[in-house]
């Protein structure tokens, strides 16, 4: 696999990552600045910084991208706001929506790079789907977006921008009216590969003054970069997702490329970290993506209750979603229905995903693929993408 994606190790990655625009013309966009951040960018500014705390609440509490709109500032620090900063999201450019709610957008940010963004309604709650990166250096053999290869880290700004992109386009009121109630990074990109500008982005979703996300409500999935598991836990507290898709090392090795680096065991023994003394509540949910005759036989779920027994362990197993050229098939609904039994029957917190969106281009990476593709060829073979 290629590491180029990862920003060191972590004691590499000793603070968030600037939050200015890549585009060197443009004012720094308040979407990649948290309180900390902007409360520092005030003082600098010889502004008081609870002025900070103002700013923020007129753009993720009220919805606001004006800063002619923003009426309990006075107009001259307004005009100084205006000056130097911007709130700027990606541009939209192209919609899927599914015949159950589920929304898939493609953004495009600056460069010509392209991203996704999903919306997923279900009765009670409604689940953004977030990237933190353009492709991914994982490798994954069964991720529509690791075909596509790695492009490059997003910045904080480009990954607050698609949740306040996503809350204005759904019509929510942002104080009142909260149209979204969880956030993935489960998108396009391995999210602890770009931490540096992941954690500012969670700190922006939990606080009071930016969307007021509770840490159960904001999960952060990742294959296994074990080091930053550990920094996660130090930094900020919020839910976790681990990408396992195997119950054993030689099939993992195959599944999911980073295991060379850090097997199974190393991989738990973090996971067994991260929750200890926490609340019992907490739990750590493996994602195992389901695959006809590849890791879905009663075997494999023998060898998963016997890996997860004890751990504060919840298991989604999760119906491949197919796209084109890849090898793999959706496992069968009895062998599902089977594998989801034996867990259960060894006391493993089981749930099985619901597909959703099998009527647009659902394999995470597939619909920017596509319109990818599409440019590429009307410029006559020029990728739109550039690396």
């Amino acid at each position: 696999m290629t590491h180029a994606a990862i920003e060191g190790s972590p004691a590499a990655v000793a603070g968030p990552a600037p939050a200015a625009s890549r585009s060197a013309d443009r004012c720094t966009n308040l979407f990649g600045l948290d309180r900390e951040q902007l409360r520092a960018r005030f003082s600098e500014m010889g502004e008081a910084p609870y002025r900070a705390h103002q700013v923020m609440q007129w753009i993720y509490r009220r919805g606001k991208a004006s800063f002619d709109e923003m009426s309990n500032l006075s107009r001259t620090l307004r005009s100084r706001l205006a000056a130097q900063f911007e709130i700027r999201t990606p541009e939209l450019v192209t919609e899927q929506v599914s015949a159950d709610g589920t929304r898939k957008w493609v953004l495009r940010l600056d460069g010509g790079n392209a991203i996704e963004t999903v919306y997923i309604p279900e009765e009670g709650r409604a689940t953004l789907c977030i990237s933190s990166q353009v492709g991914c250096a994982m490798d994954c053999s069964f991720c529509a977006t690791a075909q596509q290869g790695f492009n490059r880290n997003l910045t904080t700004a480009e990954i607050i921008a698609q949740v306040w992109f996503a809350a204005r386009t759904l019509g929510g009121d942002f104080q009142n009216e909260r149209v979204i109630s969880n956030i993935v990074f489960m998108g396009m990109g391995e999210p602890l590969a770009n931490y540096g500008a992941v954690l500012p982005a969670i700190r922006i979703l939990l606080d009071d003054f930016g969307f007021g996300l509770s840490k159960r409500r904001v999960t952060v999935s990742t294959s296994g970069l074990v080091p930053f598991i550990d920094r996660l836990r130090e930094d900020v507290d919020t839910a976790l997702a681990v990408s396992l898709h195997a119950p054993n090392d030689a099939l993992r090795d195959e599944l999911v490329p980073i295991n060379r680096k850090y097997p199974i065991a190393e991989l738990l023994d973090a996971c067994r970290r991260y929750t200890a003394g926490k609340d019992r509540k907490t739990h750590i949910v493996y994602e195992y993506v389901m695959l006809d005759g590849v890791n879905d036989q009663p075997e494999h779920a023998r060898q998963l209750a016997k890996l997860l027994g004890g751990m504060s362990a919840k298991v989604n197993l999760i119906p491949f979603n197919p796209f084109p050229q890849t090898r793999y098939r959706r496992s069968k609904p009895e062998a599902i229905q089977a594998f989801a039994k034996i867990l259960r029957d060894k006391h493993i917190l089981t749930t099985t995903r619901k597909t959703r969106g099998d009527d647009i281009d659902a394999a995470c990476g597939q619909l920017v693929g596509r319109v990818q593709s599409r440019q590429k060829n009307r410029l006559g073979g020029i990728p739109v993408v550039v690396r």
